[in-house]
């Protein structure tokens, strides 16, 4: 039997929201590739993953809580640090090690206010009992600069994993998860989609994002924005009041994209 992985990279806010809506465009199309075998989560993939993974259907999950609200952290960016690892991101020379630890050591130093109640506001919109079985996390150790890849039998529960994949280094706090302090999986790749490597079948839905970042080779099928759905998404990837739209265009794009077989 052929195995089909769903790899799902980072992209903000309205990355989550394209996700959601691909998904549900090429759902119509008879194409459900909520039921792969394997699910991969960087960033705001991780929040997608999570939810399909779960078994919640993307169109109950697109009309999620996004807008942050009086109960959620407000974001508090350290624009000066976050320059400087805007920076790191776009020289070619360091090598992926080097530069993940330097990145590391800016995030662990940037003024973004307390990890726990960014915490507090995944684990409401994540209403999940356990680590599923078929989905698999990415993060970096702000420490090491090693990559963590968490699966159901890691032993890390699913919203600190789920938190720090989604770290921003600089826009949100590293998160602590079993002792040490991870930040967003994208540090690595927007979709690290070699975690895919062996799979029959292989799908990686990939937000554009407003940066240079590093990747990883990408086997079977790269989808990325449409003309429609990146101007439903603007220069802004972490704007809620674009969700809707860019639901709505995603669908569209899923609905009518030539299916991968």
């Amino acid at each position: 039997m052929e195995r089909t992985a769903l790899v799902l990279g980072a992209g903000g806010i309205t990355g989550v929201a394209w996700q959601l809506g691909l998904l549900i465009g090429l759902a119509q199309q008879g194409l459900d590739l909520t039921r792969a075998d394997l699910i991969v989560g960087t960033s705001a993939g991780a929040i997608t993953g999570a939810l399909v993974a779960a078994g919640h259907d993307p169109a109950a999950a697109a009309a999620m809580e996004a807008p942050l609200g009086p109960g959620d952290p407000r974001i508090r960016a350290d624009w000066t640090r976050g320059a400087v690892a805007f920076q790191l991101l776009q020289d070619p020379s360091l090598p992926p090690a080097e530069l993940r630890r330097r990145i590391g050591t800016i995030a662990l130093e940037a003024e973004v206010g307390p990890p726990e109640p960014w915490l507090a506001s995944f684990a409401r919109r994540l209403p999940i009992d356990r680590f599923p079985d078929r989905l698999l996390v990415t993060a970096v150790d702000t420490a090491t600069g090693e990559p963590a890849f968490w699966t159901a039998a890691s032993g890390v529960p699913l919203v600190p994993a789920v938190a720090a994949s989604c770290a921003v280094p600089c826009l949100f706090p590293p998160m602590p998860v079993n002792g040490g302090r991870y930040m967003d999986g994208g540090v690595r790749s927007r979709t690290n989609a070699d975690l895919a490597t062996g799979y029959d079948r292989v799908v990686v839905l990939a937000p554009r994002i407003p940066m240079l970042q590093r990747d990883t080779p990408a086997t079977g099928t790269l989808i990325e924005p449409d003309p429609a759905a990146q101007s439903a998404i603007g220069g802004n990837v972490f704007d809620p009041s674009r969700w809707p739209a860019v639901v709505e265009a995603a669908t569209h794009q899923g609905a009518t994209h030539p299916l991968p077989w």
